[in-house]
């Protein structure tokens, strides 16, 4: 998507070799055309798959799933939350979750009543690098008895293994930027 491909390269950030600094339009300060033009990118990739859910993790991915859920028709957006609160139910599907931005584990949370047995569900997240934030989205669907119809990402960082995983497992996974590595600060990326 050239749109996002513009704002990595005019306002990303490389750091060391593997951090990508994209806070200044999409995980602190949001630009919000382009988030809804993401938004429409997903829906037309995903709108065959029939979602009923939209599933993301607190709390970088929420603005993008909104957007997407809002182009889908306005479906229902689900956010796994990364700690428990006092008010949350004990029914809950679980997962460990190691954060790469963070250096630590966070067990993630969705109320079982959330995400009804059946649900068809498509999981939406700024980035993927490890996987590690996926596969624990993908382990609450299992554990909710619900379909994954595919992942859909802002920004995958492709020198990093959690793409290939997914589509190793047959998952429809649609990445809306790629990047290749980061040189000198320099973020490279596919020219799709």
């Amino acid at each position: 998507m050239e749109d996002l491909r513009q704002a990595i390269r005019t306002f990303g950030r490389g750091l060391g070799q593997d951090v990508v600094k994209v806070d200044m339009f999409l995980n602190h300060r949001i630009d919000t055309e382009l988030v809804f033009e993401m938004g429409r990118e997903f829906a037309e990739e995903f709108r065959d798959e029939r979602p009923t859910v939209i599933m993301t993790v607190e709390s970088s991915g929420i603005a993008l799933a909104l957007a997407t859920a809002r182009e889908m028709g306005n479906l229902p957006v689900v956010f796994a939350k990364k700690g428990e609160t006092a008010v949350q139910s004990q029914d809950v599907a679980q997962a460990a979750v190691y954060s790469f931005t963070h250096k630590r584990e966070n067990v993630i949370r969705v109320e079982k009543r959330y995400v009804p047995i059946g649900s068809r569900v498509l999981l939406i997240d700024d980035f993927l690098a490890d996987g590690q934030a996926v596969q624990g989205m993908m382990e609450l669907c299992r554990q909710l008895d619900a379909k994954i119809v595919g992942v859909g990402i802002a920004v995958e960082k492709g020198f990093q293994p959690g793409g290939a995983k997914l589509r190793a497992q047959g998952i429809h996974l649609k990445s809306l930027a790629v990047i290749t590595g980061i040189e000198d600060g320099k973020i490279r990326m596919l020219e799709c």
